[in-house]
């Protein structure tokens, strides 16, 4: 064999040889990985039975805590549940004491009950027998008186009743006057309690009764510039109100005279503002009276309105509501006539709410009763008549109309 053979079969063998080394190693191997395989399988299998145990081990200790839980709970719920029967079972056992104690009280009474109907019983049937002897005894009278009067039973009894209605009639006049007298007295004195609960509930104050207005000067050279040049500014203020301007030895002052009192206001505002202002001259003088005519018709009409509004007249003519708020300007006796009237408004509504009256009407009729005051000095007549006209014209009712013409005489067809 020469050295290419023998090369090539030592090639051969070398090769058979690693094919035989390496499948003897790979037998290795994998015989190494098996057994390794199977030692982690074994290991993971008994790691959950392990776990499985122990689990199980929790999940029965879990179910015990809680049937140990849920027993204890129920038997907390039953021990209430006792405690609460024991609790209704007392409230029963007083209660039924108490019926029983009640039963016991009726029983009692039921018992006196009877015994008072016996002896009920027992008394009417002896007043029905005294009713009978007393029918015997009458009758056996009334044929005694018979015999010994000489008349019959009606007759006695005509006579009888005679004598009674003459008696009863006299009674019945000395009661009757009795009474009338009792009744005055009372009435008078209910008037009275009823009067001093009005003027108690309500009083009002009074102010100065005038007629003239003092105007206050800054200085008694102001008299020269409200007389003016030949006394042309005093003239026009005469002549623009209709109030008479007095100039005297009064320091520092100028009166204004005037049976009109919404006049001098007039002229008592706008000589103020003449004052203030400085210029007094003619064409001033009766632009400034024109404006303030102009404002103290609005003061006059919200016044009345604010009347009306306080007494809860509503409904009322416009041109009636002026005259109340012109009444804030007059006075007489001592007293503003617009505060009087409200005064009178309130304490006619005191005395209709003790007497049961319609207390609205009331203080309507006291809101206007001197209502013919406000234009009194315009009209002639008496207050009270002026007042009733104007009520009657304006629309009031026939009510209200009488007692503004009779609030100071007893009918109103009279004078004040």
């Amino acid at each position: 064999m020469d050295i290419n053979g023998t090369t090539l079969l030592f090639f051969g063998l070398s090769l058979m040889i690693g094919a035989f080394i390496g499948f003897y190693l790979r037998k290795k191997l994998i015989e190494g990985n098996q057994a390794n395989i199977e030692a982690q399988g074994r290991q993971i299998i008994e790691n959950a039975l392990q776990e499985a145990e122990q689990i199980k081990k929790e999940s029965l200790l879990h179910a015990k805590e809680e049937a140990y839980q849920t027993k204890k709970d129920a038997e907390e719920e039953i021990k209430a549940s006792r405690q609460e029967i024991k609790d209704e079972q007392r409230r029963l056992d007083r209660r039924l004491d108490e019926v029983q104690e009640e039963r016991g009280i009726l029983k009692k009474k039921e018992k006196s009950l009877n015994v008072l109907d016996q002896q009920l019983t027992v008394r009417q049937q002896e007043i029905t027998s005294r009713e009978e002897e007393l029918a015997c005894l009458v009758e056996e009278q009334r044929r005694t008186l018979e015999q010994i009067s000489g008349i019959g039973r009606d007759e006695a009894k005509e006579q009888l009743m005679q004598s009674i209605e003459s008696e009863a009639r006299m009674d019945a006049a000395k009661r009757l006057i009795r009474i009338e007298n009792e009744m005055k007295l009372e009435a008078d004195r209910k008037g009275k309690n009823i009067l001093a609960l009005a003027i108690a509930r309500y009083a009002g104050d009074y102010v100065a009764d005038k007629t003239v207005s003092m105007v206050s000067l800054p200085n008694d050279e102001m008299k020269g510039r409200i007389i003016g040049r030949e006394g042309r500014n005093i003239r026009a203020i005469e002549a623009a109100t209709g109030i008479d301007v007095i100039i005297d030895d009064t320091p520092e002052a100028v009166i204004l005279s005037g049976f009109n009192p919404v006049r001098r206001e007039v002229a008592r505002l706008a000589l103020n503002q003449l004052i203030s202002d400085g210029r007094i001259h003619p064409a001033r003088i009766e632009e400034v009276v024109a404006k303030v005519t102009e404002e103290l018709e609005i003061e006059i009409k919200e016044a009345g309105e604010q009347a009306t509004f306080d007494v809860g007249a509503h409904g009322m003519h416009v041109d009636l509501i002026n005259l109340i708020g012109r009444l804030k300007f007059r006075t007489s006796y001592g007293q503003n006539i617009l505060q009087h009237s409200l005064e009178v408004a309130f304490l006619c509504g005191v005395m209709a709410a003790e007497l049961g009256l319609d207390v609205k009407k009331a203080k309507r009729a006291g809101l206007l009763h001197d209502i013919g005051k406000a234009v009194d000095h315009e009209v002639e007549g008496s207050h009270a008549i002026i007042g009733r006209d104007l009520a009657k014209k304006y629309g009031e009712p026939e009510d209200i109309v009488y007692a503004i013409g009779a609030h100071h005489i007893s009918s109103p067809d009279h004078g004040q």
